[in-house]
């Protein structure tokens, strides 16, 4: 169930609760006359079953300009009418895709943070690290840590709705921070090879990290996977399954991998470490986008009052 916050001018009340109790996967309806001071008007509640979500707020879109609109997600509804109320809605709770919901979320990840850049600098460090040490435990750990499918997501997001400057806003981001951290881990591997730890042997009795400079028809098919599993943990809300996406895919490590083979100037390793990158990010693009195109398509009890 998600709970809904309306703040509704006090003549136009009257047209949300007819919106609210015509919808069947709406209850406890709740109205406060005249409390909401910014904006004014009355304040509107109620429960809603998540397959109805776009319903309503595509039919009360006008309180974008006029009130407010606001949507969080329950934990606990003890309630027979909350019950009721999904049962009645069409569709399943984990196929519902709130759009608005998912539309704000990626607005977020599309932009340059010191967070996303701190998190994907560190990432690619470890990733590096596991690669001179042949550690999978610090390859596998810089791939969960790594931020990095926000912005495919709001890049799969941005091209199925036409959101082009969502789109090159995201992958501005996922360039500059893949550039960054490349960058920050060259140099920190520089200063390595200057002071003696590593050397080209470091890149040839690796066989446990092969696999990052290997890119092969399995690396893409694994990356559309990683892909399909990352839009719908997104959109389904949960978010435990995106750590099984991280895991999946070779993003971060490769970006790593790419940065110790320059500072080592094994460019054979560069070349391949590079494809596998692409080949990831590319695969996961494809696969997140088809996937994000067919809930539309062939779901549309919950794409109904979309705004994609």
């Amino acid at each position: 169930m998600l709970h809904l916050r309306l703040i509704s001018p006090a003549a136009r009340t009257h047209d949300v609760l007819e919106v609210l109790e015509r919808c069947p996967g709406a209850t406890n309806i709740v109205v406060f006359p005249g409390v909401a001071v910014t904006p004014q008007g009355d304040l509107v509640q109620a429960d809603l079953a998540r397959e109805s979500a776009n319903e309503v707020i595509g039919a009360l879109s006008w309180l974008h300009e006029e009130g407010s609109i606001a949507l969080e997600e329950i934990d606990l509804a003890l309630s027979k009418a909350a019950e009721e109320a999904v049962e009645e809605a069409p569709g399943a709770p984990d196929d519902a895709v709130v759009w608005e919901h998912l539309a704000q979320r990626v607005s977020g990840e599309s932009k340059i943070t010191w967070a996303f850049l701190v998190f994907l600098a560190i990432a690619t460090q470890l990733a590096g690290i596991g690669v001179v040490l042949n550690s999978i435990v610090l390859i596998v750990g810089a791939m969960v840590l790594g931020p990095e499918f926000g912005a495919i997501a709001a890049i799969c997001f941005g091209v199925l709705g036409g959101r082009w400057r969502l789109a090159v806003g995201a992958f501005r981001t996922l360039v500059t921070g893949f550039a960054l951290a490349i960058a920050v881990t060259f140099v920190c591997a520089l200063v390595s090879v200057w002071l003696g730890w590593i050397d080209a042997d470091s890149l040839r009795v690796n066989e446990e990290v092969q696999f990052i400079v290997k890119p092969d028809r399995w690396s893409f098919i694994v990356a559309m996977l990683a892909g399909v599993a990352g839009v719908l943990s997104i959109t389904s809300g949960k978010s435990s399954a995106l750590i099984g996406v991280f895991i999946s895919v070779t993003t971060v490590p490769a970006a790593g991998y790419v940065a110790v083979a320059l500072a080592l100037r094994e460019w054979t390793e560069v070349a391949g470490s590079v494809a596998q990158l692409a080949l990831n990010v590319a695969g996961m693009l494809v696969a997140g986008t088809v996937t994000l195109a067919v809930q539309r398509r062939f779901w549309p009890q919950v794409g109904r009052g979309s705004s994609v």
